[in-house]
């Protein structure tokens, strides 16, 4: 090997050594013993599957949902709804069966009921007793005393009293007599005779010219 080779394989062998040092303190900087990276302090919860025991799965229509109330009966409220499909833990039903006692999160007690027909039961269910029955709800009631304070009295309205007018008179004049200087005939008779007389007096002017 000639000093050329010797000049090029001590460089490369420094820098691979210079690499491989760099790598080990990267790997040492982020390994569980950094004090870059916090570790949780608390236990962190695991992915367990799903709890064996008695459910139910609604099997109404697919566009449809079933009402979850606080006891078994539509006296009781609503408390919300399952969708088709959905599951939840069953706890127990009625005696006759017809309503089913399921755990639903989010509730006074974490308990709801739903309606046995529309959901299908999976598992032997106990018999429960139903919750007592809700108190009905008070209905509000005026006090009439109160009320007859703001109750405000209009005087009804006098209607005005109209006064027929007097009679209408009519008033009536007698026929004036006229009279004219023919001696009371009648002027168009008058005139008729006057336009004769004018057309025989035409012809007979007309039969001298002759």
């Amino acid at each position: 090997m000639n000093r050329f080779h010797q000049k090029i394989i001590l460089p490369v062998i420094i820098l691979a050594f210079a690499f491989i040092f760099a790598f080990i303190r990267t790997v040492q900087a982020s390994g569980p013993d950094s004090g870059y990276d916090q570790q949780p302090t608390l236990a962190i919860p695991t992915v367990t599957g799903t709890a064996t025991g008695p459910y139910v799965i609604v099997v109404s229509d697919p566009d449809e949902q079933i009402n979850v109330r606080s006891g078994p009966g539509t006296d009781y409220p609503k408390i919300g709804v399952l969708l088709n499909r959905q599951q939840a833990p069953a706890l127990g039903r009625l005696p006759g069966g017809t309503w089913v006692k399921i755990a639903y999160v989010g509730t006074e007690g974490g308990i709801g009921w739903v309606y046995a027909p529309l959901t299908q039961v999976y598992g032997e269910l106990p018999i429960v007793e139903a919750p007592p029955t809700p108190t009905p709800r008070v209905t509000p009631t005026i006090d009439p005393t109160l009320a007859s304070q703001f109750v405000v009295n209009v005087p009804a309205t006098r209607m005005p009293t109209l006064t027929p007018p007097p009679q209408l008179v009519i008033p009536t004049f007698p026929a004036e007599n006229v009279t004219t200087g023919t001696g009371g005939l009648p002027m168009g008779f008058v005139i008729t005779g006057l336009a004769v007389l004018g057309f025989f007096g035409l012809i007979l002017s007309l039969l001298r010219r002759r």
